[in-house]
């Protein structure tokens, strides 16, 4: 089972070119179905059946992993039967038809506006370090990019002139954004700077030994940046999810937010609509007379 998965996750890197974070959730979940056939007596991946499928999904249910986590290990499996499939090495798939538990869906934290403008209206020093965060600060709310699209950015993808940014977003799929005149000042400010360290590096974004930006030191500056001038936790995809909210409850143009997101499904960018409609109920509670309603969770 395992030369079997090593074949997979080869695949995955090489053919496929699926991100470092992508690979490493593939190579845990996977590693988890291999452990627990073991303990089963399963010795290849032909011989394991749906319903010794579901008594995992059941195990690990009980044992408190959440349905997402569930999701995406049922997600890996059947990718992996896909390629085994493919492969001529099994004939069936015993993930298919799986449904993973339903667990309750948690609204993505974001900031509201005042609290977006406050974090970026925040005073900026001239120095390497400050212009570079600012900028990122900057092109992760204008554009709502994801983390893995802003550290893969070069500098040939921003068009400053036109105000746009092309992307490479998942599955490889190419798709061009606006940006915003603000964030396109403080990206003009960043690359004037960007140049009093050595780089042959064309990212767009440098650390101070000139090479490319790690999405994990990327993380640090938001979150850095989140508790010097907000005082709270931060981290860029909630810079995205506070995008897509501003920009919903602003346009209610669901189809557009999905577009500018790169969202596959409309139902995944759906959940936006709680959050706007939570900004509603908000706003008749604090308006309407005789409102009274209950705050909701």
């Amino acid at each position: 089972m395992q030369v079997q998965l090593t074949a997979f996750l080869t695949y995955l890197q090489v053919e496929r070119q699926v991100s470092a974070h992508t690979l490493s959730a593939y190579r845990s979940d996977l590693a988890k179905v291999i452990d627990w056939a073991k303990a089963q007596e399963i010795q290849h991946w032909r011989d394991l059946q749906v319903a010794q499928l579901r008594e995992l999904v059941a195990q690990l249910h009980k044992g408190g992993l959440a349905g997402r986590s569930i999701a995406r290990l049922l997600s890996a499996v059947r990718g992996l039967y896909t390629y085994l499939i493919r492969e001529a090495v099994c004939q069936h798939d015993p993930a298919a038809g799986i449904r993973p538990p339903k667990g309750p869906r948690k609204l993505p934290k974001v900031l509201d506006v005042d609290r977006a403008q406050q974090l970026l209206d925040s005073p900026v020093a001239d120095d390497f370090s400050s212009c570079r965060d600012h900028a990122i600060l900057e092109l992760l709310y204008s554009s709502g990019l994801r983390l893995s699209e802003l550290v893969g950015l070069n500098i040939v993808d921003v068009d400053l002139a036109q105000g746009l940014v092309v992307v490479l977003g998942k599955g490889n799929k190419q798709r061009m954004l606006p940006v915003g005149s603000q964030a396109v000042a403080a990206v003009e400010r960043w690359l004037a700077v960007r140049g009093q360290v050595k780089s042959h590096d064309q990212a767009l974004f440098i650390g101070v030994r000139g090479r490319r930006m790690s999405p994990q030191l990327v993380r640090e500056r938001v979150r850095l940046a989140g508790s010097r001038d907000l005082g709270q936790h931060l981290h860029p995809h909630m810079l995205r999810h506070s995008f897509a909210s501003h920009i919903l409850e602003s346009s209610h143009d669901l189809r557009a937010v999905q577009e500018l997101l790169g969202h596959a499904d409309i139902s995944t960018t759906q959940i936006y609509t709680h959050l706007d409609f939570q900004h509603l109920a908000q706003v008749y509670d604090q308006a309407h007379p005789r409102a009274k309603r209950k705050p909701t969770s």
